[in-house]
Order: structure tokens, then C-alpha cells, then sequence
């Protein structure tokens, strides 16, 4: 079977705007933006940022940028009045977004899609995709793991530092993320090792604390090899 062959440009492109969705969504949204979202002014502003980001980022196609912020914002608000709160509305959520841009740089004009200026360099795009990769990997596992994890924590919640968890799990992953990034995947066995040692004295007095740490550490780690070896794969498909 013969498959289309996709411009480069319309790859680097799609590069751009799921990076500038990746920026509004987990880097300039912040907690009380996503616990208000049902605020029709929190939403707007949401919307803003999306179209801003991939206004920038776009090279200043500005009607792909207005029809790219308002989809984003039609989907949102169907996830947080009508679907609830889970993991796979989490994922469907991202799903559509993704859709979304891959359909836009697939079948929209050209016309359309002319930039204002001069686009992203190869050089920019390349930061673009490990930016991605890294966002992807440390800040949108965040939520996917956090959704896993809901159903446990009546049972078997940690005692800590408010945010902690949050915390470690995003440092964790960003170390995966460098580690498979400079070619060194074996370190991530001392990260794990290290990771039990400090955990040894907390979880040996307690079973479900046990099963719930080690149920969260592999859906962290799991999310972040995913991330990090995707982003790999497209560096050398793409030739970088």
C-alpha cells in the first residue's frame, strides 16, 4: 500500500501548532484556570491564549489561528459541561485538539494557511519539537496520571508536602525525558532504584500505600518513555 507523502512544510507547520497548543494548555493555563473554566470569562481568556500562541508560532496566519482558537474553545467547553472529569475525557480532549490541527494543515487552502511573516526556521522547529516532546512528557502527564490515580486515593493517599506528588512526578518525567534525549536510557534504572530506596521505609509499613505508589510510578514512567521516545522517532523521521 502506497501512503501520502506529507510536505515538510506541512509537517513543520503541524509542529508549530501543536506546540503552541501544548504551551496554551499546560504552560500558560494554570490551576485556577482550569478548576474556573466554566467561567465564561476564564474561557475567553483560554481562547485568547490559544489564539495568540498559534498567531506567533503559525507565523501569523490569522484566520487559521481564529478558526484553530475557536474549535479549541468549542471542545473545552463540551468536555467541562457535559463529560466528566475522568481519564478518557482527558485523552479524548487532547484527541480532538490534535484532530483538529492535523485536519487544519491537511485539507484547509493555502490561502488560509500564508503566514504574515516569515514562519519558524528549521533551527526554531527543531526546538519546537523537543519543546513539545518536553511539555508532552512532564506537564500533560501530570493530569493523565492524576485521573489514573482518583479512584485510589480515598484508600490510600500519601501523607506529605501539599503538591509534592506533583512535583516529584514532573521532575521524574523531565529526567526521563533528558536521559532518553542524550542517549542515556539506562540511567533511568538508577532513577527507579533511587526512587525505591527513599519510598522503602513509607511503603513497607503499608500494603495499599505500596500498591498505590507502584501504580503511579509506572504510569509516570510509562507516560514518560512514551513521550520521549515518540519525540526521538519524529527527530529521526524527519531527518534532525
Amino acid at each position: 500500500m502506497n501512503f501520502p507523502v506529507i510536505p515538510l512544510l506541512t509537517i513543520e507547520l503541524l509542529i508549530a501548532l501543536v506546540t503552541a497548543h501544548l504551551l496554551a494548555d499546560f504552560v500558560f493555563q494554570t490551576t485556577h484556570m482550569v478548576l474556573n473554566k466554566q467561567r465564561p470569562m476564564i474561557m475567553l481568556m483560554h481562547g485568547i491564549h490559544v489564539f495568540a500562541l498559534t498567531a506567533l508560532l503559525s507565523g501569523g496566519a490569522m484566520a487559521l489561528s481564529l478558526g484553530i482558537a475557536l474549535t479549541h474553545v468549542v471542545i473545552d467547553a463540551v468536555k467541562v459541561h457535559l463529560a466528566p472529569d475522568t481519564l478518557r475525557s482527558y485523552l479524548l480532549d487532547q484527541c480532538a485538539h490534535l484532530a483538529v490541527l492535523l485536519a487544519a494543515v491537511m485539507w484547509l487552502p493555502n490561502a488560509v494557511l500564508a503566514p504574515w511573516w516569515p514562519p519558524l526556521s528549521t533551527d526554531l522547529i527543531q526546538i519546537a519539537l523537543v519543546l513539545s516532546g518536553l511539555i508532552t512528557a512532564t506537564m500533560a502527564g501530570g493530569p493523565a496520571v492524576g485521573h489514573l490515580m482518583a479512584r485510589y486515593k480515598s484508600d490510600a493517599q500519601p501523607e506529605g508536602l501539599e503538591y509534592a506528588g506533583r512535583m516529584i512526578g514532573l521532575m521524574e518525567r523531565g529526567l526521563i525525558f533528558l536521559m532518553v534525549m542524550i542517549g542515556e536510557p539506562s540511567g533511568i534504572g538508577f532513577l527507579i532504584a533511587a526512587k525505591s530506596i527513599l519510598r522503602f521505609d513509607t511503603v513497607s509499613r503499608d500494603q495499599k500505600m505500596s500498591e498505590y505508589v507502584i501504580i503511579g510510578t509506572l504510569a509516570s514512567f510509562g507516560w514518560a518513555l512514551a513521550a520521549s521516545f515518540a519525540t526521538m522517532a519524529t527527530m529521526r523521521a524527519l531527518g534532525y
